[in-house]
């Protein structure tokens, strides 16, 4: 029950973040996308079980580092300085969640069975980086290691498919796919090609993608929720 409200509170939070973000006034709008994330963080706190301590904390510093990136980028406006912390903080995010797909108990796939599952992830990444590499300018070298990270850990995600129940795996894979998604609209619109309702779609796929990454990381210790 205490997941099922939660949830309900933690969507309802970033829906009206998202309708701020037409406000004038920034305050209100910063104050309530600082409370999405620790909404998830909660969730996964009531959630926790004993016997999975490391990976637990492993995602709960990784949430943590998602909720100072989103506080960064609401004051990337103010200084370019806050989107290099903010990216720096994504990144750290996308390295624990890649540990913890990589560490999940279970047998891995054989490197021929993974390279033909990321096969296609990796045309994506190229096609990614084609597309934005003559308008990166100085951030060129940050956002080609971004993108190498962020699908390292899409790769691990599908690399969980013999380690983990259906559910779990398919939350966690599809989560990744969106928060892998939401990072390359921010980079198209930053570096590339601003387009209109970008922040609608970036935020409906980041907070989409979190909320299944730690739901089928959930999944993966237990059916029953608190």
């Amino acid at each position: 029950m205490k997941t099922k409200i939660l949830s309900v509170l933690y969507f309802l939070v970033g829906i009206t973040y998202m309708v701020l973000q037409y406000n004038p006034v920034s305050l209100p709008e910063t104050v309530v996308k600082a409370l999405i994330i620790p909404l998830l963080i909660t969730i996964l706190w009531v959630n926790h079980r004993q016997e999975s301590t490391r990976m637990y904390w492993l995602m709960f510093i990784a949430l943590l580092f998602s909720w100072a990136g989103d506080v960064a980028l609401e004051f990337t406006g103010r200084h370019e300085l806050m989107f290099v912390a903010g990216l720096v903080c994504f990144l750290l995010t996308h390295v624990l969640y890649f540990t913890v797909f990589s560490i999940t108990p279970g047998r891995n796939l054989s490197q021929k069975k993974l390279m033909y599952y990321a096969l296609p992830v990796l045309i994506y990444g190229a096609v990614l980086l084609f597309y934005l590499y003559h308008d990166l300018g100085e951030m060129r070298m940050p956002v080609i290691v971004y993108t190498v990270v962020i699908l390292a850990m899409l790769i691990a995600a599908i690399n969980r498919i013999e380690k983990v129940s259906r559910i779990s795996y398919y939350l966690v894979l599809f989560g990744a796919i969106l928060f892998v998604l939401s990072d390359s609209l921010i980079a198209i619109n930053k570096f590339s090609h601003p387009f209109q309702g970008s922040s609608i779609v970036i935020m409906s796929t980041y907070i989409a993608g979190q909320f299944l990454i730690v739901m089928g990381y959930m999944k993966q210790h237990r059916e029953d929720f608190a």
